[in-house]
């Protein structure tokens, strides 16, 4: 019985991570239509702002947060409207091309200036410890994943469907030219949704530290799960990807757990079931 609460713990503390990283890059593909392969260099800038600002610089875990993501969002902007930019009407070989090569790039850079080895960000004691839940110790870390995954979907989705940002972002992809007619400054909208997909690729970096350790080639090694997230939840749905990360984090951690020796075989099993059953994720819609 414990055993299997502490699988069941586990698995949903990293199917939250998944989220919080993989979501940027579902509103970046399924909204903005951009395939960016270089999301997760972002998520690893992220994790080297906050390894910098918690053990060099001493600042506490939440500060250390809030500089990475404004750090990172920071060195995104220019990147976006430089090179972006001129991406956003292409074909999709072309966002691959040009997005994987600032991946390279960005690990390149990474490994010169701060070496091979792994980054980690010290938690304070209150996520360190373990908190009783009453029916068993979970620790404090895993619990503040999981509630951040779900203040991430929740206001994300309100800010998608419930806001006016979230009407004119739609409107830009389905068509820009009737947008800017209609008075929407569609190169606001596009910045605005990329430093939100940055800012939260960022943010998931640090907090899943802890299951994704942060290396400079983090970016690459990476690349295929957060796709494979993508590609099962259906591009730019916020429950899709939620359901995803959750049912993909379970079959991960348990085949883990019980099957150490196979690794991740049921995990990508699982994600060729889903996408011969479901071709466009589990609750993608048609483009």
């Amino acid at each position: 019985m414990q055993t299997a609460l502490s699988i069941a713990m586990d698995a949903l503390a990293y199917g939250m991570a998944l989220f919080i990283i993989c979501i940027g890059l579902s509103l970046t593909m399924g909204l903005m239509r951009v395939v960016n392969l270089a999301h997760g260099a972002f998520a690893m800038i992220g994790g080297y702002i906050a390894s910098w600002a918690a053990r060099d610089l001493g600042l506490g875990y939440g500060f250390a947060i809030l500089l990475a993501m404004l750090g990172t969002v920071l060195i995104a902007i220019p990147l976006e409207r430089l090179l972006y930019r001129r991406i956003y009407d292409r074909s999709e070989l072309s966002q691959v091309l040009m997005t994987i090569g600032i991946t390279f790039c960005v690990i390149g850079i990474t490994n010169y200036f701060f070496g091979p080895t792994l980054k980690t960000i010290p938690l304070p004691a209150e996520l360190a410890r373990s908190v009783d839940l009453g029916f068993r110790g979970i620790a404090g870390h895993r619990l503040f994943v999981i509630a951040s995954g779900l203040v991430v979907a929740g206001g994300l989705w309100f800010l998608i469907e419930r806001t006016g940002f979230g009407i004119h972002l739609r409107a830009a992809v389905e068509n820009a030219p009737m947008a800017r007619a209609l008075g929407v400054r569609t190169e606001i909208i596009y910045a605005a949704s990329f430093a939100l997909a940055i800012g939260l690729a960022a943010f998931g970096g640090v907090v899943g530290a802890e299951f994704l350790p942060i290396e400079p080639y983090y970016a690459l090694r990476y690349m295929v799960t957060f796709l494979v997230v993508v590609s099962v939840g259906g591009a730019g749905s916020i429950p899709g990807a939620l359901a995803a990360c959750l049912l993909l984090g379970a079959i991960d951690v348990t085949g883990r757990y019980l099957v150490p020796d196979f690794g991740n075989f049921f995990f990508y099993l699982a994600v060729i079931l889903v996408v011969c059953i479901f071709p466009r994720g589990l609750m993608g819609r048609a483009q």
